[in-house]
Order: C-alpha cells, then structure tokens, then sequence
C-alpha cells in the first residue's frame, strides 16, 4: 500500500508499491528513498544513511510539512512500509517500529489507543529474525529470514490468514505457512500474498474483486494456494489495493488478477480478473521499462492503490536487511582489533549481541534446511557456532566484548516467544559461554532465569529442541550446567562454613541452574540416556551433606537438594535415605 516518488523508468505516475529499497526509490542524485501511502499525503523518506523523516502534502496545493523522525534518530532504519494510515519501520538492530492509526491494532503493538503519532517496538516481534516487512491497508506483516510469516491488524475478510476473522492488536504467527519457505510477503487494503522460494504463490483475504486469483470472489481465511500459477515460478509479487501483480521471468510476462474498474487491468476499463492472465509489457518507448526488447528478468513490478508501475530491474536491487554475522565480518574483528579500529569493532559487536533477533539470524543451518523449522528442527546450525566460538576465544578483547553484550542482553529475553523461532537464542548462548571464568558462570546463571520464566507449554518446546540436539552438543551443554552447578555450590559451602550464609537458604540463581541440569536429565531419559548419568553428578554434594552433619540440619537442608536427584551418584542417594530414615526414626521415639 505504498507509493514512491522521483522514480526513474516509470510506466505510469506516482503509484503504491509494497515495499521501498533504497534502488527502487532513489532520487536522480541517489540520496533518498521516499515511501508514502495510497493517497499521497504522507510520506516517508529514508535516506541512505538510515535517517526518517516524515512528509505531509496537505489539502491546500503547495502546502505540505516535514518532520525528522527524531525517536529513531539513533536506529539504523533498513526498510520502511506504509499503509493507509501508518507506518512500519526496520532498524539493522532487528526491530520493528510501528506508529500512527491503530483502530484496528495494525500498528501490533497491543495497545487499544487508537492513534499513536510516536514510533513504538513491536515487542511481540523481539528476538525474530525479519526479513522483510509490508502494510496494508489496515493490517501489517512480515517473512522472517527462515520463511516463517507473521501477521497483525484488522482482519475483517481473513487477511490475516489466522482461519477466522477476529482482528489481533499483536503479530501472530501464521501456522498454516509453517514449512511454506516464504521469502516475500505484500498486502492490499484487505488481502495479502505471499511468495515462496520455490515460486509458488498463496493469497487470503478479500476476494470480492478476484485479487486472490483463485477464480471466484470469495474471501480465504487462510493460506490458499493460487492453482492458475502451478508450474509458473513466479519471482515477484505485489498487491494493490484490489487486485495483484506476479511475474513470471522463464515467460517475461506479468499476471494480474482483481479489480479493473479504475483501468488497473490495462489501458482500458476492464470488469474484475478472477484469475491471473498476462498483460502486455510496455515496449521501448522513452522511459519505458523495456529497451531494445531486452529479455528475462529485466522487469520490476510494483501495485498501490489503482495503479501499477513496470521498471528497469537494478541488478543490485535487493531488500536491505538485519544485521547477521558473516564470516569476512568476523576475521576483521580479530585482524583490525587494534587500538584504531577497535571503536569500530565494538560497534559491530554491540550491534549484533545486543539483539535477541540478530543473534537468533546469525547461524542458520546452510541449504536453506532452516526453512524448516519447528518444534522439532531449531535450524541452527550448531558447528557453526562451535566454529565462531573457536574463533573469537583465541582473541580475547574480542572475546571478552562479546561475553559483556550477552550479559547485558540476558536479562531482556523474551519470555512470550511467538514461533520456534524464538527459541535460537538458548540453544546458541550456551555455546558462547564455554570459558570456565566468573563472567561465563554468571551468564550461564542468568539465561538459567530466563529459561525458567517460560511457560510450562514454551520450556516443552524447548525440550523438545534439546532432544533433538546432536549428541556432542547435548553432552557439552550438559557439563556446561553441570559446571556452573558445582560452582554454586562450592561457594555456597564456603559461605556457610565462613558463617556469611544461611544453611537454609539456597539462591534463586543456584536452584535455577540445578533445574535446568535435572530437566537436561529427563530429557536425556526420554531420549535413550545418549549421556552417561556421572556428567550430571555433583561432587560438592558430597562436601554439603557433612555441613548439614555439622549443623544437625541434614534433613531439611538436603531435602531442598532432593528435588534434584540427577546431581547425588548412588553413594550420595544411599546417605541421604539412610538419613532420611534415621531423622524419622528420631521423630517416632521423640512422640
């Protein structure tokens, strides 16, 4: 539902586009992208240094006003996306701000005001890898770069593809897609396409008009595949705001489907497309798209409001996007980690650890096997993040920058994941804190925390993730917990030795981690016991039952370990029933 101004090589004037990258919307001097919605009156403008700035074209001719987007004067915007009345915007940090009408929560960030003139973080979408946002006309979307769709706003004709039509004032996360490989996604004023990476292409929503292309006009509350295009691979989408634009490169042709009341079908007046038909491409003529009758791929199709636009495809046109680690990335961290280029290094850093949704998008699993993630499949891959591991502990400056940025993320992670998405982040942290040093011990206790505040159905999830692990890793992340276990209590022992603790008491931070090593044995159980029981053993437990002698506390300060029997070898499981029997004993004779 977007619209893009001073564009070279267009077939027709202003016109809504889907999404804005800084070559489909350049000016003639390269400095700016400008995106506004259907009917013109605002705009936003990107410029290539990451600023937004706003533009208001008012009713009175020559009229019009334009503001800096100040709250986001410190993010580094990569996309941005309009629709009728509200704006999206994508900072390289991984997340996604929204503002203006939200009568119908398009704006996803769950709040039931109606008008929000400031941009706010789409929290729901913390820790998701996006790939590419879109706005509709009163809804909102984005593809993450694992293929998985989400979706928000109203939802009065199912264009949310939620399979019902009750409007959602937070993204969703659109289950029937799972496994669909979606790399692009558009909206129109009331339905919505999506592209998969294999060219197929589904719609749902309002179909009054046709624009789902499925030969009818009824409306599809979930994902439908448009079947007039089998065996088409389409490489690009775009939805106006009654009908909708494919393109098919092997056929140099592009397919419209919906509304052509407003001419939207071709030159001339047509009734509505109910299913996709080509339409003839402009020839060389001018300014026109197509020189010299170039071939394949040349194209690029953009639909708004009643309008479309056909243009010279830039061969570096491309969405831009969050930041991820690569490896040319890294090996400059530790080359140029010296003195002069260190700011610089530590900004990379700080720009990548410090988000949940950049971590979670750095080590996907290759050839494309993190399309497929699930309850079941994490999609990363996890050599990959041994390999990076390995990298940066042989540089310690490095190293040690990216252990305080994961400690200061820690304590922010979601708690409320949306997708299997969400869950990247625990299996990836614990590899990064492999050093047996304070700072790693302290991270490992604070993504314990975190752990535990999931909900039981989230912490199943995670489970599940777990068990599907590799055997070495899952050996590895075991003797990390098991480690930072025995730490905890060795110090436990020594402050209750050196009376500065209560015997009583154990720290929120040390029944966390001793949870996490006994739910890491259940899983262990359920999956054939792959780990041998001794990696979860405790020997300071050993030293514990002696101070609990000492104190003649034994019972109830063991009966606060108990609930961990992973952590006690036989021997210790022994000594605690026979004391367990002894106190009873002392119990019936004192009555």
């Amino acid at each position: 539902m977007e619209m893009i101004q001073d564009v070279p090589c267009l077939s027709m004037t202003i016109v809504a586009v889907s999404i804005c990258s800084a070559e489909h919307a350049q000016s003639q001097k390269n400095e700016k992208v400008r995106c506004s919605n259907h009917d013109a009156t605002h705009t936003l403008v990107l410029s290539l240094d990451g600023k937004l700035s706003e533009h208001w074209a008012t009713a009175s001719a020559g009229c019009s006003k334009t503001r800096l987007v100040k709250e986001l004067g410190n993010q580094d915007i990569v996309q941005i996306a309009c629709g009728d009345q509200h704006a999206m915007a994508l900072s390289r940090g991984g997340k996604l701000f929204t503002w203006g009408q939200n009568t119908h929560g398009q704006l996803g960030v769950g709040s039931q005001t109606t008008l929000i003139p400031q941009p706010q973080l789409v929290q729901r979408l913390k820790g998701i890898s996006l790939a590419q946002i879109a706005a509709g006309g009163a809804h909102g979307a984005a593809v993450s770069l694992s293929g998985a769709v989400y979706s928000w706003g109203k939802n009065d004709f199912g264009q949310l593809g939620l399979g019902d039509t009750e409007d959602r004032d937070c993204p969703s996360y659109i289950g029937a897609l799972e496994h669909w490989k979606a790399v692009f996604i558009s909206c129109g004023a009331d339905h919505t396409a999506v592209l998969s990476k294999e060219g197929l292409v589904c719609t749902f929503g309002a179909g009054g008009a046709g624009q789902l292309g499925h030969n009818s006009t009824r409306n599809e509350l979930t994902p439908r595949l448009v079947a007039e295009l089998w065996g088409a691979r389409v490489s690009q989408v775009a939805c106006g705001r009654q009908h909708t634009l494919v393109y098919v490169p092997s056929l140099d042709k592009v397919y419209l489907f919906g509304c052509g009341e407003e001419g939207q079908l071709g030159d001339e007046r047509k009734p509505n497309q109910l299913i996709p038909l080509p339409i003839d491409l402009p020839v060389n003529t001018g300014k026109s798209c197509r020189e010299n009758n170039t071939s394949q791929n040349v194209i690029e199709i953009i639909a708004g409001g009643n309008q479309n636009v056909l243009c010279k495809k830039n061969k570096n046109s491309c969405l831009n996007g969050i930041a991820t680690l690569k490896d040319e990335d890294v090996d400059a961290w530790i080359s140029n980690s010296s003195l002069q280029h260190w700011k610089s290094v530590k900004k990379n850093i700080e720009l990548i650890f410090s988000s949940e949704a950049c971590i979670n998008g750095s080590f996907l699993e290759k050839r494309d096997k993190h399309f497929k993630t699930s309850k079941e499949v994490s999609g990363v891959d996890m050599s990959e993040v041994q390999r990076f591991y390995g990298k940066i502990r042989k540089k310690p400056k490095v190293f040690q920058e990216v252990q305080k940025e994961i400690e200061k993320l820690l304590p922010s992670l979601s708690s409320s994941p949306i997708s299997p998405e969400n869950f990247r982040v625990y299996l990836i942290l614990p590899f990064l804190l492999q050093e047996e040093d304070d700072s790693s011990y302290r991270s490992l206790r604070l993504l314990a925390h975190a752990i535990m505040k999931l909900q039981p159905k989230d912490l199943q999830t995670l489970e599940c993730l777990w068990s599907n692990l590799e055997t070495s890793f899952f050996k590895k992340l075991v003797i990390l917990y098991q480690r930072v276990s025995q730490k905890n209590l060795s110090q436990f022992i020594m402050e209750v030795r050196g009376c500065q603790r209560n015997l009583y008491n154990l720290h929120p931070h040390e029944t966390e981690t001793l949870e996490i090593l006994q739910i890491l044995y259940q899983v262990n159980s359920r999956t054939g016991f792959r780990v041998q029981e001794n990696n979860f053993y405790v020997p300071q437990v050993k030293a514990f039952t002696n101070v609990c002698r000492l104190f003649n506390v034994e019972l109830i300060a063991l009966w606060k370990l108990t609930e961990y029997p992973c952590i006690f070898d036989m021997q210790d499981k022994i000594v605690i029933h026979y004391t367990e029997c002894n106190a009873l004993s002392s119990l019936f004779i004192d009555i």
